[in-house]
């Protein structure tokens, strides 16, 4: 695609999840950047993302420094870029309700979709409503729309795709774009075929947007002729780029209906499009992931080799990639040297790439292997939580839940940053403790999940029958579940009710 205007960028920023760094349209000066990078840098020491930052702006401007617009506007972007939409959206409030800078369109439909981000569907619902009809515009209607779609709520988003179209609102491709999404989501084939006539029939051009739906529609659906028929479109338009992903999509859908000649045409048009340095990794995930579904294992090693990473930064994600297409190959020597040959010269130990060794091992129940590996990586670093989960996950597999029980133990121990238990296997360990009546082994377990706030009702359910199962009262269970906020429910009191050593 050719440069977005702002104006297409700021229209976008509600439909897309993540958007590109504006620095670039809002930034003119050294001295505009460097007062930029010094209010972000205090505002990024603020660690809880629930914690306000009106001080922090108040505070700048105390110090006799100027916040004009633009600036705001820009952290604005880059909050988002962080997913911190709350600091996001109360830097739009702060502009709003303590300088009183008025939002243009485009900006308003910003904080709707912050809004959503942040407090959810009924609130951008309420503050839609309190709009006046002049601040209505086709930008917001659009954002209330994208809220819609997001939820999956496809009788409201039609009904005010609807009072959009009545308003004279849906006169380009953005609004039919979301709604193709929509139905996307839930398999409507037929309704993405009528929006896509009416928007032929209306004049309205179809972008790339509207490709990529459309694609990833008839995918879903194997439709085939649908398939074909954007490729033909691709092909006679010159002013549709013919973007890899595309092609990329196109073959997953030939695959997955056991056309393969066609898919392995399709792969050769990905590797004659796509960018051949830089930042390329994403296409090469997609060859390398097609070839090993089409079970082509010369042209998994001949893209392998071809594109072989060479920069620091792309080499461990694509290490990882080729191993993870390797295991599906069932080709674990293979994994294994290409894992070994990574091992042997990185500068930085990741253990996201030998997570994937690990998962290819348990795939193939090879859980000494697996075990061993992460034995030999421990030796002088520290294993990311991840890892002894994935064995955890593993020893599940295989039934060995006393195994299963020790690597979530130390999963849960472990640096856990960004990471949570994998739900099956919390549930596998569970049942497992509660049927040995282990009341330590499970309050040990719960203790860890308390500090990372995943503990639920179903959880101490769980904990009542263990106590009741050992013959031990469950008053202070009681007591904690009510401390955690965790409300009782029918099942709850049916437990309760049925332990006779419940002493309150």
């Amino acid at each position: 695609m050719g440069m977005i205007s702002r104006s297409n960028l700021i229209s976008h920023f509600y439909f897309t999840s993540k958007l590109p760094n504006l620095a670039s349209i809002f930034f003119f000066s050294t001295k505009t950047q460097k007062t930029q990078s010094s209010l972000h840098d205090r505002i990024a020491m603020v660690r809880d993302p629930t914690a306000s930052i009106f001080p922090i702006l108040d505070q700048w401007v105390s110090e006799g420094n100027t916040l004009q617009k633009p600036l705001l506007i820009s952290l604005v972007y880059l909050m988002n870029d962080q997913r911190r939409f709350n600091h996001a959206l109360q830097i739009l409030h702060w502009m709003t309700d303590r300088r009183h800078f008025r939002l243009s369109a485009g900006e308003a439909a910003v904080r709707l979709k912050l809004i959503h981000r942040v407090y959810g569907l009924h609130s951008v619902e309420k503050s839609f409503e309190q709009l006046s009809d002049k601040q209505k515009t086709h930008h917001v209607y659009g954002a209330l729309l994208a809220s819609y779609v997001r939820e999956n709520s496809v009788q409201k988003a039609e009904a005010i795709m609807q009072e959009m179209k009545e308003k004279g609102m849906a006169t380009s491709s953005f609004a039919y774009n979301m709604m193709i999404n929509l139905y996307r989501q839930n398999e409507n084939l037929e309704k993405i075929n009528l929006l896509i006539e009416e928007m032929e029939r209306n004049g309205i051009p179809q972008d790339q947007y509207t490709i990529n739906n459309l694609m990833a529609a008839y995918v879903a659906a194997a439709n085939i002729s649908g398939i074909e028929k954007i490729l033909n479109k691709l092909e006679k338009d010159s002013q549709l780029d013919q973007c890899w992903s595309l092609y990329s999509t196109a073959a997953s859908g030939y695959l997955k209906v056991g056309l393969t000649e066609k898919a392995l045409t399709m792969l050769q048009k990905v590797e004659k499009i796509m960018p051949k340095t830089g930042e390329n990794t994403l296409a090469f995930k997609f060859l390398i992931s097609l070839y090993a579904a089409a079970g082509k294992k010369d042209e998994l090693y001949r893209i392998w080799y071809r594109y072989k990473p060479s920069s620091v930064n792309a080499k461990e994600t694509r290490v990882g990639d080729m191993i993870t297409a390797l295991s599906k190959l069932d080709d674990i020597e293979g994994a294994e040297k290409i894992f070994e040959e990574w091992e042997a010269q990185c500068t930085k130990y990741d253990f996201h790439v030998l997570n994937r060794l690990i998962v290819a091992y348990c795939k193939n129940g090879l859980l000494d292997k697996a075990e061993a590996a992460v034995k030999k990586a421990a030796n002088g670093r520290t294993p990311y939580a991840s890892t002894w989960n994935v064995l955890a996950m593993g020893y599940v597999s295989q039934s060995k839940l006393s195994k299963a029980v020790n690597m979530l133990k130390r999963a849960l121990s472990a640096p856990r940053r960004g990471w949570s238990p994998n739900p099956t296997t919390l549930t596998a360990c569970f049942e497992y403790l509660e049927k040995r009546g282990d009341v330590e082994e499970m309050e040990e377990i719960m203790k860890s999940l308390r500090t990372m706030d995943l503990l639920n009702r179903d959880m101490y359910h769980t904990l009542f029958r263990t106590y009741s199962a050992a013959g031990r009262p469950v008053s202070k269970v009681v007591d904690q579940m009510k401390l955690d906020g965790i409300d009782a429910d029918e099942e709850t009191t049916k437990i309760l009710e049925g332990n006779k050593n419940v002493y309150i």
